[in-house]
């Protein structure tokens, strides 16, 4: 009599027994399983919060951190000397001069107007006072005009370092050399150059004197009493190119 054959055991079950045991061990076994792991977890993160705060003692100081800039920005910067505005020149004492205009002229006007007021009120008729009016006005006015535009193109001023001839102001310096009066017939180049100042030609009732600019080119200066100023002129040029200063920085 044959025996039956002893059914053979299936391993996978086995293995998976065992498979699904480990899952079940290691889940029990995990961290959140075990008191003592995660308090240290919590001590390990609290001391990382430590370490990350900023420390108040390495912060810097916003005050202390500005005024270090302000005394970069003041050593830095080079024009902070030259910002400072220059002290103005002395040009020296002044040799001679000219206003060009005197306010006496604006004067006429009135002493006129008086006097045909007086005519008017000897004579018995009415008093013109409207024809008055605009008459003082217009010849006032017309004085003052004048007045203001000869002092301000036509005067003149030699110091002992510039020389200013209307609006004009050169300095002495710039002066190469005073040339002589022109005392022949003989018609002398510098006597058709330009005038110094904004007007082309020499102004009226005044006279020339030549001049020769460091740059080469001629001009004339000129005044009223242009024998004077020609003296002057060149005694200060004289000293100018000695290297003297003013006699007032001099006498300091």
């Amino acid at each position: 009599m044959t025996a039956a054959p002893t059914p053979e055991s299936d391993p996978t079950p086995e293995s998976d027994a065992t498979t699904d045991d480990s899952a079940d061990h290691d889940t029990a076994d995990g961290p959140d399983s075990d008191p003592s792991a995660v308090t240290d977890r919590a001590d390990t993160d609290d001391e990382l919060d430590a370490d990350n705060q900023p420390d108040p003692d390495n912060e810097p100081d916003p005050d202390n951190e500005s005024a270090d800039t302000e005394a970069d920005t003041t050593v830095d910067d080079p024009t902070a000397a030259d910002s400072t505005p220059d002290e103005p020149v002395d040009p020296g004492e002044v040799l001679f001069a000219e206003p060009g205009g005197s306010w006496w002229i604006v004067a006429i006007g009135p002493v006129l107007i008086g006097a045909v007021l007086a005519m008017e009120i000897t004579g018995g008729g009415g008093i013109h006072w409207p024809v008055l009016i605009i008459f003082g006005v217009i010849l006032i006015g017309f004085s003052v005009v004048q007045v203001v535009a000869a002092r301000r193109h036509v005067s003149v001023e030699l110091t002992e370092t510039t020389l200013r001839q209307g609006t004009r102001t050169i300095g002495l310096d710039e002066i190469s050399r005073v040339l002589p009066a022109n005392t022949g017939p003989d018609h002398q180049t510098w006597e058709s150059a330009r005038a110094l100042g904004e007007l082309p030609a020499v102004p009226r009732r005044r006279k020339g004197i030549g001049l020769k600019l460091t740059d080469g080119t001629l001009t004339q200066a000129w005044a009223r009493d242009v024998d004077r100023l020609r003296s002057e002129l060149t005694e200060a040029h004289q000293a100018v190119r000695m290297g003297l200063g003013p006699r007032s920085r001099s006498d300091d």
